[in-house]
């Protein structure tokens, strides 16, 4: 499965890394997690649960960054396992890009997926995948949109944003699904059976 799209969000550069370095924001965005944790240099441990079609399972899974240019851009790498319901592995990369309304984050997957979501069809995956990803952003924008309201949104010189470098830093997620962002590539891995 791959995926690939872009976001324009109200909110700037340095926020928006922020948000998708902050474990806890990704927790309430990814839709069914149940838990995004730290473990080990840019490593964190993901629990979801997620209903798709007849299949209804817990996915555990792991996901590690790499090539980190903060806060422009990573690479995530994600591998799930599902029990019966099966497993899923692959890669995201995620952009930032600012631009004088916020910024936009870009993002690509690739994912493969074996046991018995594999058997449910193209078609099924990549309209639930596409609805996961969708319920992520207008999550994630709504934490963003709470976190920084407009007013403040639009003077981002007056923003004493702290922005964690996710190299050096336990707060540093991923984003993707899921994402995700991030978040896109949690959102694939929850579907596709993991992440």
């Amino acid at each position: 499965m791959d995926m690939q799209g872009q976001r324009s969000l109200a909110v700037s550069q340095d926020r928006v890394w922020a948000a998708l370095n902050n474990p806890d924001i990704l927790r309430a965005c990814v839709p069914g997690c149940e838990k995004f944790e730290a473990s080990g240099d840019n490593g964190y441990a993901v629990t979801t649960a997620l209903k798709i079609g007849p299949v209804s399972a817990r996915f555990t899974g792991k996901v590690q960054l790499s090539d980190i240019v903060a806060p422009e851009s990573y690479k995530l790498n994600f591998d799930a396992q599902g029990g019966v319901a099966g497993f899923g592995k692959g890669q995201s990369q995620v952009r930032l890009v600012p631009t004088p309304e916020g910024c936009e984050l870009h993002y690509t997957v690739t994912a493969s997926v074996g046991g018995k979501l594999a058997q449910m069809g193209q078609r099924l995956i990549d309209g639930v995948s596409k609805s996961l990803a969708d319920d992520f952003f207008k999550r994630f924008e709504s934490e963003l949109l709470q976190l920084h309201p407009v007013a403040e949104v639009a003077d981002p010189a007056a923003s004493n944003v702290d922005v964690p470098n996710a190299a050096n830093s336990d707060k540093a997620a991923v984003p993707v699904w899921l994402w995700a962002v991030g978040a896109v590539a949690l959102v694939a891995l929850g579907f596709v059976l993991a992440r």
